[in-house]
């Protein structure tokens, strides 16, 4: 019997059908192709993962680099749950929220949520340096130098009046969830100002700019990392200096801000889940500088976090990776 000679085409279609099948079978039984070819690649399974953000432009950056690289890189569904800081934390133990990316300080919710209720675990430092402080707009510096001691602020209370402020000068701070001791601080060093909320970081931003552009009086509070500095160079004033201990009872501050070795913060359950996830969220680590740089191609380029996200990581193959080991 002559035996039939079949190509190596029709070998390789016959071969592609019947994967095809078996993939589609598996489809059929509640399967995922996508899931089918990550279990045939031995990667480890992420499933969820529930990244805060908090509603400041850098940490948006921190959020989506990570939330990027564990979407492409480890397979897993991410979920960014826009939240004031408090709500976050309290999304630990409910399962809402997998990891805070920028904790400034809190050592009322680390005393609450980590010492006491053990729902949350510290994940290490970000490798950013926060700065809080009161800040004036770079004409003013030059024209007023001596303003940029605390002491003298009262003699030049009447330039920052405004409507909201009555007859004090006005202190313009942010979003009422941000970490501030400024009503504090202007009753216990005797200020004749009143603090003014804008209600967000871009009206903030843009407040700054604004009296900059026109050579208007503004003092306001701001931090750093911030993208917007490279714009706009603010000239922080200086507070009475900060000692250990000094900022413990928050009725009686009368000092200047610490500064922040910014640190994440995930959830107990997240942190034994042995999602790689987890691992990712404890490597990542980067500059005042990388943040900066995503946070101005959101906040003053006008990309999607996503897009901004994604440029950053394509520009930065060796700290990617070793985040990723």
């Amino acid at each position: 019997m002559k035996k039939t000679r079949i190509s190596p085409a029709l070998k390789k279609k016959a071969y592609g059908a019947a994967l095809l099948t078996a993939l589609l079978g598996l489809t059929a039984c509640g399967g995922d192709i996508s899931a089918a070819s990550s279990a045939a690649s031995g990667s480890a399974k992420c499933g969820a993962f529930n990244v805060a953000v908090n509603p400041w432009v850098g940490y948006e950056a921190d959020a989506y680099v990570v939330g990027t690289l564990a979407k492409e890189k480890l397979g897993c569904t991410v979920n960014y749950k826009t939240l004031k800081e408090e709500v976050a934390w309290q999304g630990f133990g409910s399962g809402e929220v997998d990891a805070v990316l920028e904790n400034w300080g809190h050592p009322d919710l680390t005393d609450k949520y980590i010492k006491q209720q053990k729902t949350a675990v510290d994940a290490g430092s970000t490798g950013n340096t926060g700065v809080i402080g009161w800040y004036v707009p770079p004409w003013m510096a030059k024209q007023y130098p001596d303003i940029t001691d605390s002491k003298n602020l009262n003699k030049y209370a009447d330039l920052f009046k405004t409507s909201e402020s009555g007859g004090q000068g006005q202190l313009l701070d942010g979003d009422p969830s941000y970490v501030t001791n400024d009503e504090a601080l202007v009753k216990n060093l005797g200020l004749n100002f009143k603090v003014v909320y804008a209600g967000s970081e871009p009206a903030l931003i843009q407040a700054f700019r604004q009296a900059e552009q026109n050579h208007t009086p503004l003092i306001g509070y701001f931090y750093e990392p911030q993208w917007f500095m490279a714009e706009v160079p603010l000239v922080k004033v200086n507070l009475p200096a900060y000692t250990d201990g000094c900022d413990a009872d928050a009725a009686k501050v009368a000092c200047d801000y610490p500064k922040y070795d910014l640190n994440k913060v995930v959830s107990t359950k997240f942190a034994n889940s042995g999602s790689p996830a987890y691992n990712l969220v404890k490597n990542f680590h980067w500059t005042n500088q990388d943040q900066n740089t995503v946070a101005g191609y959101i906040a003053k380029d006008n990309m999607s976090p996503d897009a901004a996200a994604q440029k950053w990581i394509d520009a930065n193959p060796d700290k990617v990776a070793a985040w990723l080991k």
